[in-house]
């Protein structure tokens, strides 16, 4: 039978001939992929091991089984290539047996450098370099569960329901012969596959029948089954693989979103990125465990697991607590005419790799793809990946996230199952509002089309308070505002089948510089460390979640410069009161947010309570926090005045402004109002390969709200790096320009 080693100990790391010891998981960007720019380390490093040959009965295989090793890797044992392998966050394995001697060196050579084939090269977080997932020997016997195929495990579940019960089918796949193939399902019963060839492989085919299922039911009741699937041969048992499974089904309605088990079931969802601070991707099992509660203590019960594929641990965690998830491939932001194969790859080890998993509703084919234009290859990259997934998994649907930039009436818009935009009205662009325009918009022009928001969020630095938040100042009283919003108008629109919030946690972002904070995109509602939850979080909390609580905002704008202030409580109770130094201040009745207005002169003391109407009086809900009325606002709540203008200051001049003539600090709208300036921009964009078809493709209200947008900030935002030379020498061609 097979056994299974973990092999993360003693491993040795050089990077630009520096040697250390390491135990995995490890990542080499751990620091200085949180930093900024300047000093994000992508290139090659090799990871080596000596061992010796593992104890084995005649005729056993050995596999070397890798995690996630990012982004590619080439793996050689006693310097003989085992197997190299693109693509950073799925499994892969090596058969080694061959190979081996009594003493082994084993070397992985791992690349994160830039490179125009595998995916992701461009995008919004930090492409971590390491063995950052678990390292495993395997030891099986010579006729044994497939572990060759995408890096899976040679058992397939399919639960189908019927009615109050369930077929369940299996697949199996083995190589070495093999006499029998036994599925058991633990208090259910077993059965005997029927046996045939396919791709040179022993396949197994047969099913159960569950009576009376038990369904898993999203958070309520996340039921698992659990199957063995035994391979025998010469009337030997000779591996076994244990999988686990659940039965439900599911659908969507283009009025009424989203259905689990034949019911109404919202899709209150949040994304997330798998790294944290001062660890990178390098988690342990620990860490996906606290990710998880965090997210359930909100009260979401639905995760996009962005923008690649996860940890096995954090899929299972998924279908242990009830999560609706969302899986995807990291083809992200730029199309590379020379990435195809590796979109397909990556897409085989999605689906093979996760496929028994009750939680994944969809297999998404790409995010925010159309950056720069949609083109042939583009397209029919996508078809091949629409037409994969069906095929792999006719029982699944196939999904995109689509760029805000995207006309709606595009082709690729509606090639796959399900789609969703990721919208950021009232922080990059435009106004809170203009998200719901947008849906109601979308809807009524095609009302038979499945939409979700697939993401939306807005930045905040903890540090930063203000009593008059507004869009762009990074703090977090602006984000919570923003999120009060978005929650408002995602309750008047059941059609929108999902909303994934981004993100839930602050994550790693190397090419960011901003707010005083560099190298973090600052979305989150919980801090980098997991230490802190933001206002916004509590916003959810109030909507989505049945633990009752109440939460002052503004614990921490404690020097307050205004004489009536505003203190704002979240609960999901239906009254809530406010005490000032002891005193009853007032009581309000409503859901969700309750404001009040109070005069400050000094220091105070300021508490909020409430209790479940005709409950336990003594079932008290409350917090507690200090403020104070200063003179002088507390400098710590702004960030400097050329990252966010602050709160209480007008707009200062910049040194690239010229009175009366255009600069980089020019809306998009101004410089192109004269014709030297639409000339300008139409040489500066189309150095930019796809800007002129992304253009294009903007609807009328996406262009004026792009025209509102200084090019500055368009260039930072669009991901365009230029040195503080070559920013100089555009706006010194802008103020050769009159403004109109």
């Amino acid at each position: 039978m097979r056994n299974t080693i973990i092999f993360n100990d003693n491993w040795s790391f050089t990077k630009e001939n520096v040697k250390e010891s390491v135990r995995l998981p490890h990542t080499w960007n751990a620091a200085d992929g949180q930093t900024g720019p300047a000093t994000y380390y992508r290139g090659q490093c090799l990871y080596s091991k000596k061992f010796l040959r593992p104890v084995t009965e005649e005729g056993q295989r050995v596999y070397i089984e890798f995690r996630g090793v990012n982004s590619s890797a080439v793996v050689k044992v006693n310097g003989q290539e085992a197997v190299s392998h693109d693509g950073g966050y799925s499994t892969f394995r090596a058969d080694i047996t061959d190979m081996l001697q009594e003493e082994n060196t084993l070397e992985v050579l791992v690349d994160n450098a830039a490179n125009d084939r595998v995916y992701p090269q461009r995008a919004d977080f930090t492409f971590y370099g390491g063995i950052y997932r678990d390292v495993y020997l395997l030891t099986v016997d010579p006729c044994h569960f497939d572990l060759d195929y995408y890096g899976g495990s040679g058992l397939q579940i399919t639960p189908k329901l019927e009615g109050k019960d369930a077929l369940v089918s299996f697949k199996t796949w083995a190589v070495g012969g093999a006499d029998k193939v036994v599925v058991s399902v633990a208090g259910i019963g077993e059965t005997e596959l029927t046996l045939t060839e396919e791709d040179g492989k022993i396949c197994g085919i047969g099913e159960i029948r569950i009576e009376n299922v038990h369904r898993w039911d999203g958070l309520a009741d996340p039921y698992l089954y659990q199957a063995e699937a035994t391979l025998y041969k010469d009337g030997r048992a000779v591996d076994q693989v244990c999988e686990r499974f659940g039965c439900r089904e599911y659908s969507f309605d283009t009025e009424k979103g989203f259905f689990l088990n034949g019911r109404s079931y919202p899709l209150h969802g949040v994304s997330r990125h798998q790294d944290r601070l001062g660890v990178g991707n390098a988690l342990t099992k620990e860490m996906h465990e606290e990710d998880m509660e965090l997210i359930l203590s909100m009260g979401a019960n639905s995760i996009r697991l962005a923008h690649y594929q996860h940890d096995q641990y954090f899929y299972d965690l998924c279908d242990e607590k009830g999560i609706i998830a969302w899986a995807e491939i990291p083809y992200i932001t730029v199309h590379m005419d020379g990435g195809r194969e590796n979109t397909i790859s990556q897409m085989k080890e999605l689906i093979t790799q996760n496929y028994n998993h009750a939680s994944i509703i969809c297999w998404a084919l790409s995010n925010e793809i159309t950056l720069q234009g949609v083109t042939d290859d583009l397209m029919e990259n996508h078809r091949i990946l629409n037409d994969l997934v069906h095929t792999m998994d006719p029982t699944r649907v196939s999904a995109m996230a689509n760029l805000f930039l995207l006309e709606t009436d595009s082709p690729l818009v509606q090639l796959p199952d399900i789609r969703g935009y990721n919208l950021y009205y009232g922080w990059y662009v435009g106004d809170m509002t203009d998200n719901d325009t947008w849906f109601d918009d979308f809807h009524a022009k095609y009302p038979d089309t499945l939409i979700g928001l697939t993401e939306y969020g807005a930045d905040s630095v903890i540090t930063l308070q203000s009593p008059k938040p507004e869009k762009g100042d990074y703090t977090e009283s602006y984000q919570a505002v923003y999120h009060e919003h978005m929650l408002e108008m995602f309750s008047t629109r059941p059609y929108i089948w999902g909303t994934y919030c981004w993100n839930m946690f602050e994550f790693a972002a190397a090419g960011r510089d901003e707010a005083g904070d560099p190298g973090k995109n600052h979305k989150g509602l919980i801090t980098f460390d997991r230490k802190q939850k933001k206002d916004a979080y509590y916003i959810y909390k109030a909507w989505w979640s049945d633990e009752k609580f109440v939460h002052l905002c503004g614990s921490r704008y404690h020097d307050r410069v205004e004489d009536v202030t505003e203190i704002k409580v979240y609960s999901n109770l239906p009254e809530v009161a406010l005490y000032v130094d002891g005193v009853l201040f007032g009581t309000q009745q409503g859901s969700h947010v309750f404001k009040f207005q109070v005069p400050i002169s000094g220091v105070h003391k300021i508490k909020a309570t409430a209790a479940v109407q005709g409950g336990d009086p003594q079932a008290v809900y409350s917090d507690e926090m200090e403020i104070e009325k200063v003179s002088t606002p507390n400098p710590s709540y702004f960030a400097s005045a050329d990252q966010v203008r602050n709160w209480f200051d007008p707009p200062k001049a910049d040194p690239m402004d010229k009175e009366g003539f255009l600069s980089i600090n020019s809306t998009l709208g101004e410089i192109g109002a004269t014709e030297e300036g639409a000339n300008f921009l139409a040489g500066l964009m189309s150095q930019v390969p796809g800007s002129q078809s992304a253009a294009k493709q903007q609807n009328p209200a996406m262009q004026a709200m792009v025209a509102r947008q200084p090019l500055k900030k368009v260039l930072q935002q669009g991901g365009f790096k230029m040195s503080e030379e070559q920013l100089e020498a555009l706006n010194a061609k802008l103020n050769m320009i009159p403004k109109a």
